[in-house]
């Protein structure tokens, strides 16, 4: 029983030579970036089929690097599944349910939580996060990261539609945002730090403005040849769309195609600062997103291509991304069928890394003999959490292998223009005893469900699958709701605190 643990460790050292042999001198520490896009379907790149989206920086990352086919996040809407991403842990861990945060919020990522950056710091890693945080702001912005481990921040701290969008100016020169966005509250503020910048955001600008603060933390970093880690959660494609003058017009699909545009050319701007600064082979880069397309807003709000529904449902339309990892010289071009999730992000850059695993309770699974090696995933499952999970429901559906099971369905209002009737808002919550069972390989569209009476064999599968489910909810330990602690006025981020009357006093 010996020798096969000895020939395992052997070939694990000597893919993690691999690793390091095949990095830039400058520095034996990999370079880490993780690129979030939000609202982002599964059928919306140019990589994965679209016929009209313009993303030619995407699909190079998916031409040169390893596509997923079966990616999942673990939320189907923002904060949780942020959450589960920068901890490796499913959001009801650390509270962050029922829902998303607010500008309000008292609550937020509990600061005991270990987000990825926090497990770089050690190693002497420069971090930073740049985009959409929306893991709270809290008395103080003691939720925001620069407390959670990142050295810089630079962006909006939650969703840009938080915000009064009716007279802002979403496209050049002078195109109003679609929609009223929330009204009654402050305009939305773009901080540096914890400190307010602008308020409300340029969206004009924004975009160009972040791409100015990426190349700077790359520049500097590779100028003292230090390891880093780049957080990048866009606002796109997220409503209200917006871009700057040199994506406004330039796409075939509207303002979301321009919107997306604009993501599009920030990512070819971050491969071209990694390549002047000769750190592009000692970087691995992963990208995918937070949840599936808002297809209320129609043309405006994403495709979850041969999926079912989308965004805040957890039928596969809303929780299965887009996935691409790419490290030239070390991640061989391909596709992978394999199962994997953002909760594998932290274990993965760990073992790349070499830095400590936190003590506690993960969800996530290492994926480097995955991309590295072409091996099998060490997920055998996916757990479906809905947006306001409850330890009386648990999980909504399972997946196992190839098969999903739903426990539970429920349409959703983010969901609700298509033709589908279970994506609707008035499709009420409905449980299935037995679950409803579908082969994603065959039917990814989840349209037909497998029957016991025809299919015998199934009865020995949904054994095993209830035998996960319990397995998964005897691990489960519920953490203090964040949300479920409410909001407070005082806390909403403004420029001017002492002004009158607010909210229309918070602008500078």
């Amino acid at each position: 029983m010996g020798q096969p643990s000895v020939i395992n460790g052997i070939m694990d050292w000597f893919v993690l030579s691999v690793v390091i042999l095949s990095t830039s001198c400058l520095a034996l520490q990999p370079n880490f970036i993780v690129i979030f896009a939000d609202d982002l379907g599964f059928g919306d790149l140019g990589c994965y089929g679209h016929p009209s989206s313009l993303t030619p920086n995407i699909d190079r990352l998916a031409a040169n690097g390893l596509r997923f086919t079966d990616f999942y996040t673990t939320c189907p809407v923002c904060s949780p599944s942020r959450a589960s991403l920068l901890t490796g842990r499913y959001q009801t861990r650390s509270g962050i349910y029922p829902g998303v945060l607010y500008p309000g919020s008292r609550g937020g990522l509990p600061l005991n939580e270990t987000t990825i950056a926090e497990l770089l710091k050690p190693l002497g890693y420069a971090t930073a996060a740049v985009g959409k945080w929306h893991l709270g702001v809290g008395p103080g912005g003691m939720y925001l990261p620069t407390h959670q481990g990142f050295d810089h921040y630079y962006g909006i701290p939650y969703s840009h539609d938080m915000g009064p969008c009716w007279n802002l100016t979403c496209f050049p020169p002078d195109v109003k945002c679609f929609g009223l966005c929330d009204v009654g509250t402050v305009a939305v503020p773009l901080m540096l730090q914890d400190v307010i910048r602008e308020q409300p955001v340029n969206f004009l600008t924004l975009e160009s403005s972040y791409t100015q603060f990426m190349s700077s933390f790359i520049f500097d970093s590779a100028s003292r040849s230090k390891p880093f880690f780049l957080y990048y959660p866009s606002h796109h494609t997220h409503y209200p769309q917006y871009a700057g003058p040199k994506a406004a017009g330039a796409s075939l699909r509207g303002p979301f195609g321009d919107a997306l545009l604009e993501f599009d050319s920030t990512i070819g701007h971050i491969l071209d600062f990694l390549e002047q600064t000769k750190t592009i082979n000692n970087t691995f880069i992963f990208f995918t997103a937070d949840n599936g397309p808002e297809l209320m807003r129609m043309s405006r709000g994403g495709n979850a291509g041969p999926l079912k529904c989308g965004k805040g449902t957890t039928f596969e339309g809303g929780m299965r991304e887009p996935a691409i990892a790419f490290w030239p010289g070390v991640i061989a071009p391909g596709v992978t069928h394999e199962l994997a999730s953002t909760l594998d992000l932290l274990p993965t850059i760990a073992r790349l890394s070499g830095a400590s695993l936190p003590q506690v309770q993960l969800d996530g699974v290492d994926m480097t003999d995955l991309m590295l090696k072409r091996g099998k995933s060490k997920r055998g499952t996916m757990m479906f959490y809905p947006t306001d999970p409850s330890e009386k429901t648990s999980i909504f559906a399972l997946r196992l292998g190839k098969y999903k099971a739903h426990f539970y369905t429920r349409g959703a209002s983010h969901s609700s223009t298509g033709p589908d009737p279970d994506c609707q808002s008035a499709s009420a919550l409905k449980a299935h005893d037995p679950p409803l069972v579908f082969d994603l390989e065959s039917d990814p569209s989840e349209n037909y469900p497998l029957s016991l009476d025809t299919e015998p064999a199934l009865h020995g599968l949904l054994d095993k699958i209830l035998e996960a489910k319990a397995k998964f909810e005897a691990s489960m330990v519920f953490g203090e709701s964040q949300v479920g602690r409410g909001s407070d006025p005082a806390l909403v981020p403004c420029c001017a605190p002492l002004c009158q009357p607010k909210p229309r006093c918070c602008r500078c």
